[in-house]
């Protein structure tokens, strides 16, 4: 009994080794940050080569960029209040367009004819030029918050719907058929293995569509101007009043919230797919 009990004591040590944080590699880290200086090295030299002074609103140098646009608090704020009505039209719009696009893949995967019939429309609505849209909601939806909102998922659907259904259909023939033998159901067969199996190819669309949200948000900002102003009406009206500095900021935090919402589905896909996806292809 006491060696029985020693075992069970043992064990779950034996199972679950303490995990060993991967040391940082410089050559994965150097490259980045030497192309950044070259960029900010590059941006100076025009600044102050290539422009003349009474040109150099065209692309003010860099520190000016965060003089005015970041350090003056009555600008910050300005910018922060944008940067969040457009961060909530994003996230909005983008998980509108997760739960939309997952569920017509979901449901073209389980009936061909469903496909044959809906997926061409859904490529002949991405082929469609959002500003040729635009016109006709704003006469549907009205120029508010509602408008922006459809651009954004208009916008971002359609990487969710492509990438979710080529991952359902990427499943191993070898075993569905192998489900089927075994009398698994259209249900079980859905859950337990298409869905898993296109669990990579999903976040993937994510990621894309994370991106593309944030331009929704922004363009949608830029043709519909009523309400409190998101990044994209700020940028307009930047633009207008030749506040360069200013436009400059709004740019580079519209940027930021691009790759903060795609760095998130990076790893929120790494968390649920990385290490089993990992172990099946090594």
């Amino acid at each position: 009994m006491s060696t029985v009990a020693e075992a069970q004591q043992v064990a779950p040590a034996a199972v679950a080794p303490p995990r060993r944080r991967r040391p940082v590699r410089p050559w994965r880290v150097l490259p980045p940050v030497g192309v950044f200086a070259l960029v900010i090295g590059g941006w100076y030299a025009i600044s102050y080569l290539v422009l003349d002074d009474a040109r150099r609103f065209l692309l003010p140098p860099p520190h000016e960029i965060i003089d005015v646009g970041f350090l003056d608090p009555r600008n910050l704020q300005q910018l922060m209040r944008a940067l969040w009505l457009t961060t909530e039209v994003a996230l909005l719009g983008l998980a509108i367009a997760i739960v939309v696009g997952v569920a017509a893949a979901v449901l073209m995967s389980q009936a061909k004819w469903l496909e044959v019939s809906v997926y061409p429309w859904v490529v002949i609505l991405q082929t469609i030029p959002i500003l040729a849209l635009v016109p006709l909601i704003a006469q549907w939806t009205g120029f508010g918050f509602s408008s922006r909102l459809l651009v954004c998922v208009l916008i971002a659907l359609f990487p969710i719907i492509a990438n979710t259904l080529f991952g359902l259909q990427s499943a191993d023939a070898g075993l569905r058929d192998l489900f089927r033998l075994h009398g698994a159901g259209r249900l079980t067969l859905l859950v337990k293995l298409m869905f898993p199996a296109s669990l990579p190819a999903m976040f993937a669309g994510f990621r894309i569509s994370a991106g593309l949200s944030v331009i929704g948000a922004l363009v949608g900002d830029l043709f519909f101007k009523q309400g409190e102003p998101g990044l994209g009406i700020l940028i307009d009206v930047y633009r207008a009043r030749l506040q360069s500095e200013q436009m400059y900021a709004a740019v580079f935090l519209a940027s930021l919230l691009g790759i903060a919402v795609f760095l998130f589905f990076g790893w929120l896909g790494r968390r649920v797919v990385g290490k089993w996806y990992q172990a099946s292809r090594g």
